[in-house]
């Protein structure tokens, strides 16, 4: 994870990256790069406009493109036909995600470092007859949110 004690700290990074792949840090993918930031978990493109200042929709996803390319971001893959987007992990450290298989929300969870211990030696002992170098892992955990399981007790109408 990068140390981001700042946020200069961290656009200085994205800008680095944009750099090494011929992009600039444009004020359009800057504004992106918030939008990710301060979202605290992946957003769908429908979502990023709404919380971005007048960005279209086009311009999003081109600029999500290039984000990615550059390692700046990446796509979560939820339970629907939404794609999500946030910042890469190693600038915002790891976790995983835990997704409503009926809304599609995806939330991003941070788990103990023994379980992280445990799944990191349960995943070489998995591959190591392969003869396969594990670098790193990813962990959905599926089910219901609590919107969905009980709305009628969260909106107070039940």
């Amino acid at each position: 994870m990068l140390d981001t004690g700042t946020d200069d700290q961290l656009h200085e990074e994205i800008g680095r990256r944009l750099t090494s792949h011929d992009q600039r840090y444009t004020s359009g993918r800057r504004a992106l790069v918030g939008v990710l930031a301060a979202a605290g978990r992946p957003l769908t493109i429908p979502e990023v406009i709404d919380r971005g200042e007048g960005v279209p929709q086009s311009t999003a996803y081109r600029n999500l493109t290039v984000l990615i390319e550059a390692g700046v971001a990446r796509r979560v893959t939820g339970s629907d036909v939404h794609g999500r987007f946030e910042l890469a992990e190693d600038l915002t450290g790891h976790h995983h995600h835990v997704i409503c298989t009926t809304c599609g929300t995806v939330t991003d969870v941070h788990v103990a470092p023994r379980l992280e211990q445990a799944l990191e030696a349960a995943a070489e002992a998995a591959t190591a007859d392969l003869g396969f170098e594990v670098s790193g892992h990813t962990i959905d955990l599926l089910g219901t949110c609590a919107a969905c399981r009980c709305p009628s007790a969260l909106s107070g109408t039940g």
